[in-house]
């Protein structure tokens, strides 16, 4: 497997939880290209394993693994295994991700709880489990995977959704304060349309509600355009790492007036316009 030597990914243990498939699968073979050695945990170990199993076939070094991140005893074994495998975790993403659609007073209080459950409060599991090691030798990088949806209107048929990425983006944000000074990075994947299998097995809790898109200006990526830009990104020293730096000139333009922004969404979506990406 081709290594390019790029910071700082060259002999980093690495752990993606959430990366048997989709972006999760995409990074951990970029990573893997660069060097890294990456347990891959997910609810999906047999597909973990294939994952894996392709890096190993390329030359690199991998290991699948079975997680739930509800649980924070699941993250914690599939942590020791990556170790005693790798070592301590350099690296360590969290990739899982639950969509829905609906109107929300058609969605049930336990889904909002079980789309936070994965969206956000996977992230602090895991903070538990890698922080007190990293900030102890001074350094790791936190990855977190968050959406178009967290930072600007749009998603009005997956509230739930879009709000537990803006939750993920700003955790990220003030991490990035608080732990950066310490040695330790932060990086937020913000994903725009992106083919992945996500909306398979979605539940839509209310009839013929449109799946709301990001915008007709962005446009539909693959999975590997999306892992090269992360791995970039975190290369480069990003934080906010966007798929597509269309979401800057969006949130600018939303800055600029955001009630305007807002009523400009609603009028489109009452023309019929609901925002789908353009196809590549």
């Amino acid at each position: 497997m081709a290594n390019t030597g790029e910071a700082p990914f060259a002999g980093a243990s690495a752990i993606i939880f959430g990366g048997a498939k989709g972006i999760g699968k995409a990074v951990a073979l970029e990573w893997a290209r660069r060097g890294a050695r990456v347990a891959i945990a997910d609810i999906d170990s047999d597909a973990a394993q294939e994952t894996a199993g392709e890096i190993v076939k390329d030359g690199g070094e991998a290991l699948g693994l079975g997680a739930d991140v509800l649980s924070q005893a699941s993250m914690e074994d599939a942590a020791r295994k990556a170790q005693q495998a790798f070592g301590p975790a350099d690296i360590v993403m969290n990739n899982v991700g639950a969509i829905l659609n609906g109107h929300p007073l058609d969605i049930p209080d336990s889904e909002w709880h079980r789309i936070f459950e994965l969206n956000y409060f996977s992230l602090v599991r895991s903070n538990a489990i890698f922080l007190p090691a990293m900030l102890e030798r001074g350094s790791g990088h936190v990855v977190n995977t968050a959406s178009f949806a967290g930072l600007y209107p749009y998603a009005a048929g997956r509230i739930p959704y879009a709000s537990s990425k803006a939750a993920v983006i700003s955790m990220s944000e003030n991490l990035a304060l608080l732990l950066e000074p310490k040695g330790v990075r932060v990086s937020c994947l913000v994903p725009g349309p992106v083919m992945t299998s996500i909306s398979e097995g979605m539940k839509d809790w209310t009839p013929d509600l449109p799946m709301y898109g990001p915008g007709s200006e962005t446009e539909l990526l693959n999975t590997e355009t999306v892992a090269k830009v992360l791995a970039d990104g975190m290369r480069d020293g990003r934080i906010l790492i966007p798929s597509d730096d269309i979401a800057f000139d969006i949130i600018a333009r939303r800055a600029a007036d955001p009630d305007k922004f807002t009523r400009g969404k609603i009028e489109g979506f009452a023309s019929g316009d609901v925002g789908m990406p353009k196809l590549p």
